[in-house]
């Protein structure tokens, strides 16, 4: 974890955490990095970053200065205004700007807003360039052999310019409408759009690919962002779907990274299922290199179980979608993603995409012409509880030998029946204790448990 920046970004309630100020520094700090690159590389061409944003009310103050601190160190700043994150990071891509910047804070409240970044090749900005950006911040730079105290402006000519990049974010629309092998002429599709950046990209791909497609959560205000809707109040869709008589219903965050699905029962698909259900498909297709799907540590134990069954291997990472993107580049993996629908499939990705994913679950459907609740058959997901304890050192709670010896003891009660976890939270003063079982009741036994050592043994903060 960076001073400013955690694993999806710098993220903080806008103007309190993260202010104005900061987001001009990033920018005057990109616009000077990338020139002084190009200029080392003989290259005189002015940096070229591309900029996408949610619809929260802050997204525009955000916009605006980092472009006017791009534009002040002298690169070209290119707006697609409101769009997703894998938009960005597609034409990050495809149109070969040095940089993208996703202005988001996911699924969090519209009063939070976050600063994503990109590298060249549309993925999350390595560690080492985000450092350097929280050095300039801190007023600490030292890079290119001196201290800088402050960066030079671009003047006369070298200021940079703004381009109106709207012409950008279609183009992505229509790559995601060639991805559809499949008419999805009728079937009835629920969509909702949290609020939030896919609420004028959603609708036009699936109407384009011949659905009937109802729509709900598509009138963002400034305020309303994922304000029960969208992946995190799944609920909303459920409801719909079940009233309206829908074959299939899509839910998405607030740059629609990820997606949550409810099938024509009501039911909710989560991002485990999702991954169990690709994995089958692009395995029976020769599609699954390595027949490894890459999941988080949070993934249900019920996953691995069925995935067992099918014979398809797994891997887990830390949590995060960088993390489990990192492990698929490294080891040529085409699927992976998390239990709370960032899905990555890299022959068409270089992020979680929720548009994508539910492209891509519709082929599946049509193409095997079953349900989305026959397709979840063969997955049994496990009953699951999760206590956060607020401690004094995470370390220390973390590595006590009691703490240790309970949570051995219930992991060798739970066998092959089930799991525990308990992780140190990578933002907060908290230990995390997690148990999936057969039953909810032990679930909640076996943590209470470990809980009790922990503030036993003093660990816990009063």
């Amino acid at each position: 974890m960076g001073r400013y920046f955690g694993t999806d970004g710098f993220r903080g309630e806008a103007n309190v955490n993260l202010t104005a100020d900061h987001a001009y520094k990033v920018g005057r700090f990109l616009g000077w990095y990338y020139g002084q690159l190009k200029r080392q590389a003989g290259s005189d061409e002015a940096p070229r970053v591309v900029i996408g944003k949610d619809t929260r009310r802050s997204s525009y103050m955000f916009e605006y200065t980092l472009v006017a601190g791009l534009t002040a160190s002298g690169a070209d700043a290119y707006l697609l205004h409101v769009t997703t994150t894998p938009s960005v990071a597609y034409l990050t891509r495809m149109d070969e700007f040095d940089c993208g910047i996703m202005i988001s804070a996911s699924h969090n409240p519209y009063y939070d807003n976050g600063i994503k970044l990109l590298n060249g090749n549309g993925e999350k900005m390595d560690e080492e360039t985000i450092s350097l950006v929280e050095d300039y911040i801190d007023g600490k730079l030292e890079l290119f052999g001196q201290r800088w105290e402050e960066l030079p402006f671009g003047v006369r000519e070298g200021v940079g310019c703004i381009v109106d990049y709207v012409s950008g974010r279609n183009r992505y629309i229509g790559y995601l409408i060639s991805l559809g092998l499949y008419s999805f002429r009728g079937v009835k599709v629920g969509l909702d759009c949290a609020n939030g950046a896919a609420w004028n990209i959603a609708k036009s791909v699936f109407d384009a690919l011949g659905a009937k497609t109802y729509v709900i959560n598509a009138e963002p205000d400034g305020t309303n962002i994922n304000e029960n809707a969208g992946s995190t109040h799944i609920e909303v869709l459920q409801k719909f779907v079940v009233e309206n008589g829908l074959d299939v219903g899509f839910a998405y965050d607030g740059d629609a990274d990820r997606c949550l699905c409810v099938d024509e029962n009501g039911e909710i698909v989560t991002g485990d299922h999702i991954l169990y259900m690709l994995g089958q498909y692009m395995k029976q297709r020769g599609q699954l290199d390595n027949n490894t799907v890459v999941t988080t540590i949070m993934s249900n134990f019920g996953l691995y179980k069925a995935l067992d069954e099918k014979g398809i291997g797994y891997a887990k990472t830390a949590v995060g979608d960088k993390y489990v993107y990192e492990y698929m580049v490294n080891n040529n993996c085409r699927l992976g993603g998390e239990q709370s629908g960032h899905i990555i499939i890299s022959k068409y990705a270089t992020t979680g995409d929720g548009i994508l994913t539910s492209l891509k679950i519709m082929e599946v459907m049509l193409a095997k012409k079953k349900k989305l609740s026959q397709l979840c058959e063969g997955l049994t997901i496990y009953p699951q509880v999760l206590k956060n304890v607020r401690v004094k050192s995470k370390p220390e709670a973390q590595n006590d030998p009691a703490v240790q010896e309970a949570v051995a003891e219930v992991a060798k009660l739970l066998g092959d029946s089930g799991r525990i976890l308990v992780r140190e939270s990578g933002t907060e003063p908290v230990i995390r204790v997690m148990v999936e079982a057969a039953s909810k009741q032990l679930c909640q036994e076996y943590v209470d448990r470990v809980v009790d050592v922990i503030c036993a043994q003093g660990h816990a903060r009063v």
